[in-house]
């Protein structure tokens, strides 16, 4: 069963990871290559023309933004080794970090934790860990507490409310990381305050460390400051762990020009750019996220597939 949809985005859907009662979609940007000169890279009316990594297409000699990760001489989990025991260089991102929303998690429920959904997503990671591609993960808390909306409520003052959805973080968080570990995923989860009995706090080094020696990174409680949300924590961890693409995996089936549930005639879109989505006010993720990613040069692709791809 899929998801309902939703407005528009700098994003295309992608259905990637599902289970018997639900489905979640995978969406990554498409970046607004202003002022970069990267050569071998084709452009089409002002924009960076990004290929998808079909396993048919082969290798990719160089990463398509710049940011190459540092390779550790110590093979990820079940890496795919080469005739030296290295790492075969057979994708063209070798660090993703994946961005999941609180009500992906919820599955067909309407709040708190799908066990099944939090497996599929494990199985989908054990899949790509094992070709040898460092995650890291992000999840939100939309499932459990959403700040914004329950700001002003009982006397609730906004940063009050967005400590709350920070802590549900977290919540989600561990839960996804038992489950992971459940199948032989090793797993660590970094808070961006201190939670030393339950987690690691974030320190980027550390959280780099873990990546090169095959370790899912789960990032929660956001950017550990109110007004920001976790989607804006999703571009600045990606920023700040130099992985080469952020995909979000949410609760939508697809990116149109308007609220589909309120608009009927809503048309999807295939393919935009940052600036497309900074100039038209388009809203799945946040602008202070969208600024972000366009400034950092995350970039991204407009085809369908799946994670494992």
């Amino acid at each position: 069963m899929a998801f309902s949809t939703s407005f528009g985005s700098s994003f295309s859907s992608f259905t990637t990871i599902s289970s018997p009662t639900s489905s979640i979609t995978l969406c990554i940007f498409k970046s607004h290559q202003n002022n970069l000169s990267m050569g071998g890279y084709p452009r089409l009316c002002g924009r960076m023309v990004l290929n998808c990594s079909y396993p048919e297409m082969g290798p990719t000699s160089e990463p398509v933004n710049g940011r190459q990760p540092h390779r550790h001489s110590m093979p990820p989990f079940n890496a795919r080794l080469d005739e030296v025991g290295m790492p075969k260089p057979s994708f063209k991102w070798c660090r993703v970090l994946l961005k999941v929303s609180g009500e992906a998690l919820a599955g067909d429920q309407t709040q708190n934790i799908d066990p099944k959904v939090t497996m599929a997503i494990a199985r989908e990671v054990a899949a790509v860990t094992r070709l040898g591609i460092e995650v890291a993960i992000v999840v939100g808390g939309g499932n459990i507490f959403r700040g914004s909306s329950w700001a002003g409520s009982s006397g609730l003052d906004r940063s009050s409310a967005d400590y709350i959805g920070m802590l549900a973080t977290v919540m989600n968080a561990m839960f996804l990381q038992a489950t992971m570990e459940s199948i032989g995923i090793p797993a660590r989860v970094q808070t961006a305050f201190r939670m030393s009995e339950v987690a690691e706090p974030y320190i980027r080094r550390r959280a780099v460390r873990h990546l090169e020696k095959g370790r899912v990174v789960i990032f929660a409680a956001g950017t550990g400051n109110p007004f920001f949300t976790t989607d804006t924590a999703a571009a600045l961890r990606c920023a700040e762990i130099n992985a080469e693409v952020m995909l979000k995996a949410t609760n939508v089936d697809g990116v149109y020009d308007d609220n589909p549930r309120h608009n009927p005639n809503a048309s999807l879109l295939d393919c935009l750019t940052f600036q497309d989505v900074l100039s038209r006010d388009l809203s799945v993720m946040d602008m202070t996220a969208i600024t972000l990613c366009q400034e950092n040069n995350i970039p991204g692709i407009a085809k369908p597939f799946n994670l494992i791809e």
